[in-house]
């Protein structure tokens, strides 16, 4: 069985909601810091639930510390971003693998 670290994050205090998230402040660094992290294969899946608020992230890493500590060298971090929580995700189903 895989597990995986899901983290869930929010708009940070300079988070303007007038403006899609491509028109964010440092919008070009953060979306590099991201795409970084899914090709290095920490990051698995992501992304923003409906309210636009919330962000999902499903990442593979050894502990919440290294995903605080990951997620912190982001360019949003604190600012744009901020980690709610980080909970361990047992996988029991899994496409992936049949179709594989």
């Amino acid at each position: 069985m895989a597990i995986f670290l899901v983290g869930l994050t929010r708009t940070g205090p300079l988070w303007d909601s007038s403006r899609p998230m491509e028109e964010q402040a440092d919008w070009t660094a953060h979306a590099s810091f991201m795409d970084g992290l899914v090709d290095t294969g920490f990051v698995i899946l992501g992304g923003p639930l409906a309210d636009e608020i919330r962000v999902v992230l499903a990442v593979e890493a050894g502990s919440a510390d290294e995903v605080r500590a990951t997620l912190g060298r982001d360019p949003w971090s604190g600012t744009h971003l901020v980690v709610d929580t980080i909970e361990p995700w047992t996988i029991r189903l899994d496409a992936r693998e049949a179709r594989r």
